[in-house]
């Protein structure tokens, strides 16, 4: 009898718990391996700002119970970074130095959150939101009532931002090229919504270019800005979007720009590699480019679909699917990128 299949899926988010499922369903006698580098199963970040809402024990955000993936014989591997790909003999390399043999390998590392060149050197000053155990130190260093400064405003922040209005926070943003990622709305669309965003609450430092962040002695943080003022503030939250995690598949032999480009059906270059998500750029034929496919939705898809045709099917992902913000009657915003 011949040796079951090992799917090996890096990346336990939406995509990569989609695809775990859709694995299973299709093959039940496979063996499937989640690398991640999370501490907790699979939870939607999408819903972490609900920590400022009292939200604040992880069970309640997990997807499924954790017994789920032993029941499903899904073998979660949390804590595991995967440093290397081997293209040529299908392997993985661990941070551990462990190697792991793949018949199949499906990448949906996601992406890490991006930061402009200006600030990087200040990174260790501020708040991430990208995990849960970031959520909970800024939920923990931000007091009740205090002032957040969020730079950038991405889709992600700017639903965090309106979160922290309505629990009580003061929250000031400096808009940037990246705010209301991953849309890219027009001049006069963007200031529609960021006059939305004033008439909530939201503080818009507009001209305003940080080009230094450093840590007062009673622990807050100032920043210093291109004009010479300076803003203090309890936290600093970057939210400029992500730039795809793809270091670790320099060696895997497959296609490689911003992220792991890849076909409709979200082959790579290399027949045994597939990718989906944040990570990976999809050829759109129309426009004769390789596009990112962002929001929850898109991701949960692509990892679904990937799954299928790893076990054979040759199905397309839909590359004409909706991007839009928008602002209803009453001043709300909507977009695509949060439906879920």
């Amino acid at each position: 009898m011949a040796n079951p299949l090992h799917h090996v899926i890096i990346g336990s988010g939406s995509a990569g718990f989609g695809a775990a499922m859709t694995l299973r369903q299709n093959d039940p006698d496979c063996r499937i391996s989640m690398m991640t580098m999370d501490s907790l199963p699979f939870y939607n970040r999408y819903d972490l700002p609900q920590i400022f809402r009292g939200r604040t024990d992880w069970h309640e955000l997990l997807a499924v119970p954790p017994a789920f993936y032993a029941e499903n014989r899904i073998t979660l591997r949390r804590h595991n970074r995967v440093v290397d790909v081997n293209g040529k003999t299908r392997e993985i390399r661990l941070s551990h130095q462990e190697v792991v043999h793949f018949d199949s390998l499906l990448v949906c590392a996601g992406g890490r959150g991006y930061l402009p060149e200006t600030l990087i050197d200040s990174a260790a000053l501020m708040h991430g939101f990208g995990s849960y155990e970031a959520a909970m130190r800024l939920h923990h260093d931000l007091p009740e009532g205090g002032h957040a400064v969020m730079i950038g405003g991405d889709m992600i922040g700017i639903d965090l931002g309106l979160t922290l209005i309505d629990s009580g926070y003061r929250l000031s943003l400096i808009p940037t090229e990246q705010t209301f990622w991953p849309h890219e709305p027009d001049a006069e669309t963007r200031q529609r919504l960021l006059d939305a965003l004033a008439r909530r609450g939201i503080e818009i430092l507009a001209h305003h270019r940080p080009v230094a962040l450093r840590a007062t002695d009673d622990g807050a943080r100032e920043i210093a800005f291109e004009d010479g003022t300076a803003l203090r503030a309890d936290v600093v939250i970057p939210a400029c979007g992500l730039v795809p995690m793809v270091e670790f598949m320099l060696n895997a032999g497959v296609d490689i720009e911003r992220g792991l480009l890849v076909t409709p059906e979200l082959g790579t270059t290399h027949p045994n590699i597939w990718a989906a998500g944040d990570v990976c750029q999809i050829w759109n034929d129309e426009e004769k480019a390789y596009k990112f496919y962002h929001g929850w939705k898109n991701v949960r898809v692509m990892g679904e679909l990937a799954a299928r045709n790893i076990a054979g099917a040759h199905e397309i992902f839909d590359v004409k699917v909706e991007d839009r913000i928008t602002l209803d009657d009453q001043g709300n915003i909507h977009s695509t990128f949060w439906t879920h």
